[in-house]
Parts: C-alpha cells; sequence; structure tokens
C-alpha cells in the first residue's frame, strides 16, 4: 500500500494526477486525510526541482553526418541536443496528447479550420541576442514548407498555402482544412530560428534554455545554460553533454560507472541486468515507436505484391516480440498506427506467422533467391538478432533471407532509404495525419517503402480535412488497411520507449510521444545535490 501511495504522490506532484482523486484513493486504502496530506507534501518537496550540475547523456544515434540544421535531424543524438537550443511553437503532452504552447502563447482557427492564427510570445531572445518576432516565425515554416526545401518536415506542412505577419501574430493560411495543425507544428524539425535559418541553418541558434557550446559530430556535443532564457519551468543544469555512445555495451557501462546520467535505447534483454545495478533508475513507456522492416514497392523482387505478402506472413511477430523485446513491446500489423494514436482503427483482422501461406505466396512471386536484408546494431535494440530471427521463421516457409550487418556509422545516410530491404524504426509522430504525411503519401521525402498508391492519398487528405469524428475514424481505417495489404512495410511490434538513468537524476516524466520523455529529459530533470 505504501508502495502504491509513493507513486502516486509523485504523480501528483509531477502533474500526472490531481490531488483530488489522490486523496479519494488514499481514502479507499484506509489512509487519513491528515497523512495523505503529508505524503502530498513530501512528494512535492522532493520534486521541487533543484539548479546546477553538469548532465550528461550516452546516446546512440549520432553520426559524423549529423547537422545542426533542424531540418536534417534524422536521428536521437541531434534531436536531443536540438532540444536543448532550440524550441517550437508548441509541445506535445504527455498527459493527453494535446498541443500546449511554448513560443505561441496560443491560436485560434476558422470554423472551417482552413486559418489558423498563433500569438507569438513576446520578451523571447535568440543566443544572439536578436528579440523573437513573428517574421522569424513565419520565415521558419516557409523554409520547411518551401517546395524545393530538403525538409523532413516537408511532408507535413504541404497544406499551408501562405503564411502571413499580422501583427503578434503568424497566421496560416491552408489549401485545405486541418484540425491537427498545432499538433503538427509540435515536429521537433520545425526549431523557430533567426529569419527562419535562411542565413545560416546550420548556427545553432534558437530560443531554447542552453546555447551550443561544442558541436563534435559523431563525438560529443555540449550546450551551456542561456542566461536570456524565458521560462524558469525548463533548463535546470547548468549544461548538457550528449557523448555518442553507438555501442550498448558501452552505455551501459558508462552508466553503471556514473561516467553518464542517462542513457537512451536500452535493449529489452539488458534491463534485468541494468535493473540490479546500484543507483540506476529503468524508466518505460508504451509508445508510438515502432521497429520495422521497410521494402521498397518500386525496386525488384519488392515490386511483387505476392512477395511483399509472403514476407509479412514469414515472420513471427509474438516470438520476435518475447525473445528480442523481452516483451517490451505490442504487437504490430503492418501499418504504423499503434493504440497510442486517437482515432486507432480498430477492426482490421490481425496478421499472424502463417509459414504455408507465406510459402504459398512465394511460389506465385515466382522468386526463388536469395533475399538481402540489412541491418545494424543502430538501426533498433537488437536489430542484429530480430533479423536473424526473421531469417530463421523465413526458413521453414521456404524463404532464403541474407542477413548483411552494416557498420553503424553512415548507416541512416547510406543504407535506410536507400537501400531496398533494411532494419529501421520511427518513434511516431503526433498525429496519424502527420505519420502518413511524413512516410506514405506520395512525395514525402522520408517515404522509405516508396508506397505511392492515389487512393490513399486520397483518402489522407480527406481525412485531414473532415472535422466529423466518426467519418474520420473511417477513412484512417480505410488508409491503414490499404497499406497493411498493399504497401511495403513489414511492421512486427510497437515498441515501449526504455531509457534508464541514474537516481540522482530527478523529475523524470513518463513521455510516450518520443524516446528521452519526448526528447525533452535534458530540460526537464535536475540533479540532486549533496
Amino acid at each position: 500500500m505504501s508502495a502504491e501511495l509513493d507513486f502516486l504522490s509523485r504523480a501528483v506532484a509531477t502533474g500526472r494526477l490531481s490531488r483530488r482523486d489522490f486523496l479519494g484513493r488514499a481514502a479507499a486504502l484506509g489512509v487519513s486525510a491528515a497523512l495523505a496530506n503529508t505524503m502530498l507534501s513530501g512528494a512535492a518537496q522532493a520534486q521541487t526541482p533543484q539548479k546546477g550540475g553538469a548532465l550528461k547523456m550516452g546516446l546512440v544515434g549520432g553520426e559524423s553526418t549529423n547537422s545542426l540544421d533542424p531540418a536534417q535531424f534524422l536521428t536521437q543524438v541531434p534531436q536531443n541536443f536540438g532540444c536543448t537550443w532550440g524550441e517550437t511553437l508548441a509541445i506535445q503532452s504527455p498527459a493527453d496528447g494535446s498541443a500546449q504552447p511554448v513560443l505561441a502563447e496560443s491560436w485560434d482557427a476558422s470554423a472551417d479550420a482552413t486559418e489558423w492564427s498563433f500569438k507569438i510570445r513576446k520578451g523571447v531572445t535568440f543566443h544572439n541576442g536578436k528579440e523573437l518576432s513573428p517574421e522569424d516565425v513565419a520565415q521558419t515554416i516557409r523554409r520547411h514548407s518551401d517546395a524545393d526545401t530538403k525538409s523532413a518536415a516537408v511532408g507535413i506542412l504541404g497544406d499551408i498555402n501562405e503564411v502571413v505577419v499580422d501583427g503578434d501574430n503568424v497566421v496560416f493560411k491552408l489549401k485545405r482544412g486541418n484540425a491537427d495543425l498545432p499538433l503538427l507544428l509540435t515536429d521537433y524539425h520545425l526549431i523557430i530560428q533567426p529569419n527562419g535559418g535562411f542565413d545560416d541553418p546550420t548556427a545553432g541558434i534558437g530560443t531554447g534554455p542552453y546555447k551550443v557550446e561544442v558541436n563534435e559530430p559523431g563525438v560529443r556535443h555540449m550546450s551551456v545554460k542561456y542566461d536570456g532564457y524565458w521560462n524558469d519551468d525548463v533548463g535546470h543544469v547548468d549544461s548538457v553533454e550528449i557523448i555518442v555512445m553507438n555501442d550498448t555495451t558501452a552505455r551501459m557501462a558508462a552508466l553503471q560507472s556514473g561516467q553518464v546520467h542517462i542513457i537512451n535505447r536500452v535493449e529489452p534483454k539488458t534491463v534485468a541486468l541494468l535493473k540490479r545495478a546500484p543507483g540506476v533508475v529503468i524508466v518505460n513507456v508504451p509508445s508510438k515507436g515502432h521497429y520495422i522492416f521497410p521494402m521498397f514497392c518500386n525496386t525488384a523482387p519488392f515490386d511483387n505484391a505476392d512477395l511483399r505478402l509472403a514476407l509479412k506472413l514469414a515472420i513471427d511477430r509474438e516470438q520476435m516480440i518475447q525473445q528480442i523485446m523481452q516483451g517490451y513491446a505490442s504487437v504490430g500489423n503492418d501499418f504504423p498506427i499503434s493504440k497510442s494514436y486517437a482515432l486507432y482503427p480498430e477492426g482490421i483482422e490481425q496478421r499472424s506467422y502463417d509459414p504455408d501461406q507465406a510459402k504459398f505466396h512465394y511460389e506465385k512471386s515466382g522468386h526463388s533467391r536469395p533475399i538481402l536484408l540489412r541491418t545494424s546494431d543502430v538501426a533498433f535494440p537488437g536489430a542484429v538478432d530480430a533479423a536473424q530471427l526473421f531469417q530463421q521463421s523465413a526458413a521453414k516457409a521456404g524463404i532464403q533471407i541474407q542477413v548483411q550487418r552494416e557498420p553503424g556509422d553512415g548507416y541512416w545516410t547510406e543504407v535506410w532509404n536507400k537501400q531496398p530491404f533494411c532494419a529501421s524504426y520511427w518513434g511516431g509522430r503526433p498525429t496519424q495525419d502527420s505519420m502518413y504525411s511524413t512516410a506514405y503519401i506520395t512525395g514525402a521525402d522520408w517515404n522509405d517503402t516508396r508506397f505511392f498508391n492515389e487512393k490513399f492519398d486520397k483518402i489522407i487528405l480527406e481525412a485531414r480535412a473532415e472535422l466529423d469524428t466518426a467519418k474520420r475514424t473511417d477513412l484512417y481505417r480505410e488508409a491503414a488497411t490499404i497499406v497493411r495489404d498493399d504497401g511495403g512495410l513489414i511492421l512486427p511490434m510497437f515498441n515501449d520507449f526504455i531509457d534508464a538513468h541514474r537516481e540522482e537524476v530527478q523529475g523524470w516524466v513518463l513521455d510516450p510521444n518520443h524516446e528521452t520523455s519526448n526528447l525533452k529529459a535534458a530540460i526537464r530533470v535536475w540533479l540532486k545535490q549533496g
């Protein structure tokens, strides 16, 4: 009982549970109101942020090719580092997934959601001393939504027809209604930069609580406290250092020895070992993230629908979840939407391992040669073992998969989205529309299955403008079914986000929107002093 109440009192202190609900639960457990209030007071005191200290993170997902241009953020190191020095207009709430204000104080929309007005916060300065203006915001969105941009966010901004500055407001005029626009603008690529980044997108100048001090791609990054920062609620430590540690063993050893305070991408098979380590805390949360094996639908032999279906039927999802993820995952169904999303498409038949049917469709495809699957330790935790397990389950269907292990450095620039069959991951997106628009509609820069389907594109555009929830849900169900049946996505599992930190790290917020507390761990936590 005490353990449960202790957990619930901390939930109150971090805003994840109301005081009223806590007192009701305490009463149900036979705890007096006086004692319950004392527990709340202690929890609140324990959760009072302490200032100071040098936070160190050991993260997988750093390469020598990484850039400070937010448009080019591909992997975890630049994404986490970017969130120390840069900010977006809004952030997605860890509690209910709604959009919460950051650089935008508020927003409102027309009745048909085709025009949105965002009031830009005053009194905010960039690290170069320039005051944030609505024009900086407008220019940022213009850069990322331009037809010739290389930004990974272009897919979710395709409906923006015009961006206009109106006094303290930035007005977005859309080609069609979009009820999700505030959530789309939480995308980590859309860090607001001076003049939108047109002058120098790689300068690393933002409005965040820290400013860039060291930038050594593939090695280490450091940001230090920015004295002119506007928000006292985030940014508690004096500095944040991110050390690139793509090797799992190195990350674990660094955490256990105290060399770093936080690591990401804890492999499920190592959780039990880390739990026994003195001073180490495991934090995990179910997520929108997914581990996948994408196939290029326009490249032989994956341009054959029967071959794609054979491979989807030849993977043992449940076995992979248990052996690779140790249960820290939920089963996938070859479309990229988990139950963490609003309007999840219920009622789609779950695809399961069926070697006999896999063999039937494989023989029907006419293909007989080995199929090359590229993988790497950085693709996702356990990706090499997962590829080998896939190889074994496919062999029972008469399908020969050749597993090729690739080096971590360069994997995201030379293999993913370049080679026709590989292991990969997605962290998910704020909405179904943004997930599909980033990776599945025709023309999306990150369409890593080369899935081009006019009917699917039309459905996504229709759902985007549909304000009737029931109709929108039906459209998303149809879209998911098309991806599942016709696409090149093999999605065996939705992963839990599993991170770990030293016990002196306080204030961790469980956030299902992305790993490392939605990439915000460095600006949310503090270090216990003394």
